[in-house]
């Protein structure tokens, strides 16, 4: 078998308005690296690279981009699993990610990109992703408002909207093309976004240290506690609550949060729910906690 080709990475614009927020999150998580491209220069194609734009579609690229989930499923697992669960999984490996390339940059520079599915291209087997920054948004006094494609947005509240917008913008045209595998309602599939968008910059926050800040920021982004409706189209808000029995040292508990919609990944091992996901209880997830300190 000939070795993969490897793509030379794309070398970041100096008047990036979020290279510096990308270059933080490859140094906390450095199994994602966010290269960019000039205004208009085309994404990258092949040697594994897939633009979401493609994926989208919901043609053959989708279908390739699913066969490398079906195949993960059956050496790890040595089971088939549901072609709605193989579809589950390959959403979650894409949105993951995709969802840090906006909440990044706003949450550590208050800079919103607008990242239509033209404007990704995805690298998953190296943890690379390519975008091409070409709008964003910005609070008044930003030094980035002189530069290009700058958009000068009221207060946090508009930004906050900002960020919802760039999003669901991204995940409606990006639902179409994996909804149909997924076989479930449009309000799951949002429910589905909705947790990457909060579980994403959870850990990230986490990694640089600023856990209770990121979860404050996401409380305020996505509301959706009691007396406090969602924003639509996303189903369900951050959520977070504390873990009763989960306290440490200084008597606080830790945080945790009940997954607005299920990845299916116990239809292939029962036993093994995710943390946040309904079907865990809060003893077992103080337990688990407890395992892993």
């Amino acid at each position: 078998m000939a070795p993969m080709t490897v793509p030379t990475l794309l070398p970041s614009l100096p008047t990036s308005p979020v290279a510096a927020s990308y270059a933080r999150l490859s140094e906390a998580f450095p199994g994602l690296r966010v290269e960019e491209t000039a205004r208009g220069a085309r994404l990258p194609r092949g040697a594994g690279w897939v633009p979401a734009e493609d994926l989208a579609a919901g043609g053959p690229a989708l279908d390739a981009f699913l066969a490398w989930d079906n195949a993960q499923v059956l050496r790890d697992h040595g089971r088939q699993a549901r072609p709605d669960v193989v579809a589950s999984f390959g959403l979650h490996r894409y949105a993951w990610p995709a969802c840090l390339l906006v909440t990044v940059p706003w949450f550590l520079e208050r800079r919103v990109p607008r990242l239509p599915v033209g404007a990704v291209s995805f690298q998953r087997v190296l943890g690379r992703m390519a975008v091409r920054v070409e709008e964003f948004a910005c609070l008044p006094g930003d030094p980035a408002a002189a530069l290009p494609g700058a958009r000068v947005v009221a207060d946090e509240e508009a930004l906050r909207a900002e960020v919802r917008a760039s999003l669901s913008a991204h995940f409606e045209a990006l639902l179409d093309g994996f909804g149909p595998r997924l076989r479930r309602g449009r309000r799951a599939l949002w429910g589905m976004v909705t947790d990457e968008v909060v579980e994403g910059l959870w850990y990230v926050g986490t990694l640089l240290g600023e856990e209770e800040r990121a979860m404050a920021e996401l409380e305020e982004l996505l509301p959706g506690t009691t007396g406090r409706k969602p924003e639509k189209p996303y189903a369900g808000g951050a959520g977070f609550r504390a873990l009763p029995g989960s306290e440490g040292p200084d008597g606080v508990p830790r945080a945790t949060r009940d997954r607005a919609a299920c990845c299916f990944f116990y239809t292939l091992r029962p036993e093994d729910t995710c943390l946040t996901c309904p079907r865990t209880c809060d003893a077992e997830r103080v337990q688990r906690l407890a395992a892993t300190a």
